[in-house]
């Protein structure tokens, strides 16, 4: 979900007493700034980057639950809570939410993906106290009244419809449907208009509690801030709901069994009455925890990660088929997925396809020269500096960092673990995700015949 910049009234300084039950010591940041983690009695952990030399801070919440966590009938389930939280709770009513932010010009802002959803507000470094009550007020003490349930459908089937109308960005979802079938990997994250439509206010509310405990958040907080300050602030926060007693969730079941249920030389084509064609050729990848993810994310900047990548030269400057055109691979907790985007003339897509084909086929069997692989990893090592250049990117780091992987590494390791890559990496994870079949999704008005010759690109 994406809102229009918001933020908190004046702060709040309220404060009441959290007892931490462990306590990290500082560990390295981004060499600028100390990652420091506490986990308070209920099992809620704090982790925050101090960066003495900004004058703001992004504070948010993780929640460890995304729409792969959903069943059938619940699709959807996940995005929607997200636009619920932001409805009311017993002490702000939706135009109190956005109205406090609003006034000390604080953006706040949510987002659901595949494995979590994010909460997080951005202010000046003064305003953290209130950016914290609020957001920390909207996790814990959201109503969920039925009529915000009804009212906020219309809004939620307004967004898939705004998805439908972006072949660029629905394809994606075709290609994820294409590659996991009916999984929950597979679905949309937003949902379908069918199962947005079923879902009720008591549907939604339990799937709020059985997920949003505090052993399954991560509050993430990077800027000018004091760890202490924030751990007595969120503690307080959530005492006052009573959001830290234990719940009695149930505990989340392991994620997993999508890697063999993935698919190979399946092609899905969406018709529709674009100007392009927009295509997804891909295979399944590797899991986020998997120690190869060094070398196929410098294989990835290699491939279609930039203009002297060797895809956007090849389809892009060379022949001219595309004007965009880029590799992509994403990690989930037991798999993960390799990607080619790319948006021609609907004549043009066996073209663009067969270039793509020879490309990856290329480096599957013969990987890549040196001189690449050190440009790629020059390349990878310079953009996730700069990626985290503001206190937002900070907080998402070290809050994903701990919800996905338990542990923070200093910005000093992940340039060690990218320059530790070597083309005999590269080569081999090249020859097992490149050298499987691909499937591929298709968006566009392609005509009969050139539907019939889609399987000739995964053959």
């Amino acid at each position: 979900m994406t809102r229009s910049p918001s933020a908190t009234a004046r702060p709040s300084h309220a404060e009441g007493r959290a007892v931490a039950r462990t306590a990290t010591p500082p560990r390295g940041g981004n060499g600028a700034g100390t990652v420091r983690r506490t986990v308070l009695p209920g099992g809620l952990r704090v982790v925050t980057e101090a960066l003495p030399t900004v004058r703001s801070v992004t504070f948010g919440i993780w929640a460890h639950v995304g729409s792969r966590d959903e069943t059938p009938s619940l699709g959807g389930a996940t995005h929607y809570l997200e636009h619920l939280l932001f409805k009311g709770t017993a002490r702000r009513s939706a135009l109190d939410i956005s109205a406090a932010l609003d006034a000390v010009g604080g953006e706040m802002n949510a987002f659901t993906a595949k494995e979590y959803t994010c909460y997080y507000a951005r202010v000046l470094d003064s305003d953290l106290p209130l950016a914290v009550d609020v957001v920390c007020d909207m996790l814990t003490g959201s109503l969920i009244r039925s009529e915000d349930v009804d009212a906020e459908r219309g809004v939620v089937l307004e967004e898939i419809a705004m998805t439908e109308d972006d072949p660029g960005d629905c394809v994606h979802d075709v290609f994820a449907r294409t590659l996991f079938g009916d999984t929950p990997l597979g679905r949309p994250v937003l949902g379908t208009v069918e199962t947005v439509e079923g879902l009720t206010r008591d549907r939604v509310a339990r799937f709020y509690r059985r997920h949003y405990d505090p052993t399954r958040l991560v509050v993430a907080a990077a800027g000018n801030l004091d760890h202490e300050d924030v751990v007595r602030q969120v503690g307080a926060a959530f005492e006052r709901t009573g959001a830290l007693r234990d719940t009695g969730a149930v505990p989340q079941a392991p994620r997993g069994g999508t890697r063999r249920l993935t698919t190979a030389g399946r092609v899905d084509l969406v018709r529709r009455r674009t100007e392009q064609a927009h295509v997804v050729l891909g295979m399944p990848g590797v899991a986020r925890t998997d120690e190869r993810r060094w070398a196929l994310g410098v294989l990835n900047a290699a491939l279609g990660g930039g203009m002297s990548s060797r895809l956007f030269q090849e389809v892009r400057e060379k022949r001219g088929l595309a004007y965009a055109v880029y590799s992509h691979t994403s990690g989930y907790a037991d798999c993960g997925l390799f990607g080619v985007y790319a948006g021609c003339r609907p004549g043009q897509v066996h073209d663009v396809l067969a270039i793509c084909r020879e490309e990856l086929a290329k480096v599957a069997e013969h990987g890549l020269p040196e001189e690449e692989v050190r440009r790629a990893i020059g390349q990878l090592a310079g953009s996730t500096v700069l990626g985290l250049e503001d206190t937002g990117a900070l907080m998402h780091r070290i809050g994903k960092s701990e919800l996905c992987w338990g542990q923070q590494l200093s910005v000093d390791d992940l340039l060690a673990r990218i320059s530790a890559v070597t083309p005999d990496d590269v080569r081999a994870v090249a020859a097992d995700v490149l050298g499987r079949r691909p499937s591929l999704a298709v968006i566009g008005p392609l005509t009969d015949k050139q539907a019939a010759r889609l399987d000739d690109a995964v053959a």
